[in-house]
């Protein structure tokens, strides 16, 4: 297992490597995500490794506390329209793609059903085997569906808007700009963020624990530290190697039809996330690929690191898909108490 992490950490960053030479925007999670998804496929000695992402989610959460400031108070106040759109996006888009994979791919209703709920994967699986769904397929459809987003997003938004995603990455910081109080407080709040978030038993302790810590540490002012870009890179590599290895272990074919299954459900998600966020921006003072991004089906560490890496309405895009999982988990909770037919 150990052996089989290293090396898929190795075709990450080289992959994360070999993007960031072609200079493909969020290259290094995009790069270790796409080398280690084919290597996956061809069947190579790649393996995940769940002790690998929390504290990579830790790492990100104290980045994302350091995004936040006491303007962050005043926008929720003023996002209260995109939350409820949020809401009527997620039952729109749940009832299309269950729809899709009941009638056209022929999915039994309980793995449909937990398959086309944009929620957290675990959460999603825990409770469709509980109902009789394929614990396989749903985690396949999930795991695929968060790597078809991150893989998606930088030139879907480079098509709705025109811009280009790469040039708004922010400038490098090297570690030497990292006194050494900063990294005390660095490794202060990732201790007491994951053991804030263990005891509260956060949805995603790990990534809310820190950046509640980090958010508090920064609007206080008692320190302003920022993450070097190295760390923020090897972040990427690591989510991104897990992301790909979630199809360790699984025939070809079967992630081949994994893979186009998911990307019908996955382009039905996004169409009306397209759809959304361009009606939106005329209600919320929201740039449209803010909104996108905050609506975008994916992962919650993997949009927020996409947000982050981007600097795109990185508060609104964390808030979004805080609010999106508790929507998702609660109706899912709610709706297959009455059974499938």
């Amino acid at each position: 297992m150990k052996s089989g992490f290293l090396f898929a950490l190795a075709l990450g960053t080289v992959g994360g490597a070999l993007f960031t030479w072609i200079g493909m925007p969020l290259s290094w999670m995009l790069g270790a995500m796409t080398a280690t998804a084919f290597a996956s496929i061809l069947n190579m000695p790649v393996k995940g490794s769940r002790l690998a992402r929390p504290p990579m989610s830790a790492v990100i959460g104290t980045m994302l506390g350091s995004q936040f400031g006491p303007h962050t108070l005043d926008g929720v106040v003023m996002w209260w329209p995109a939350i409820v759109a949020l809401a009527c996006y997620l039952l729109v888009a749940a009832i299309l793609c269950n729809i899709y994979l009941r009638r056209t791919i022929h999915l039994d209703p309980p793995t449909a059903f937990f398959s086309a709920m944009p929620g957290g994967l675990i959460d999603m699986v825990l409770l469709g085997v509980e109902k009789g769904g394929d614990e396989r397929t749903i985690a396949l459809m999930h795991s695929s569906r968060i790597f078809l987003v991150v893989l998606s997003l930088p030139p879907l938004m480079t098509f709705i808007t025109g811009a280009e995603p790469g040039a708004r990455v922010t400038e490098w910081r090297p570690l030497s700009d990292m006194a050494l109080m900063d990294v005390v407080w660095f490794l202060v709040v990732l201790g007491a963020g994951i053991g804030l978030g263990r005891l509260l038993r956060l949805p995603a302790p790990y990534l809310i624990g820190p950046m509640l810590v980090s958010g508090v540490l920064h609007w206080s002012g008692i320190s302003g530290f920022l993450v070097p870009s190295t760390v923020i890179a090897v972040a990427q590599v690591v989510l991104g190697t897990t992301v790909g290895c979630r199809f360790a272990g699984t025939s070809s074919r079967r992630i081949l039809r994994i893979l186009l299954t998911s990307a019908g459900s996955t382009a039905i998600m996004l169409s009306v996330a397209v759809v959304f966020a361009i009606a939106l921006q005329f209600i919320v003072d929201i740039p449209v690929e803010g909104i996108l991004l905050a609506f975008a089906p994916g992962g919650l560490a993997e949009m927020s690191l996409v947000a982050l890496s981007l600097n795109v309405e990185v508060a609104f895009v964390v808030v979004s898909h805080i609010s999106r999982i508790g929507m998702v988990i609660l109706a899912a909770g709610l709706v297959s108490r009455k059974g499938f037919r």
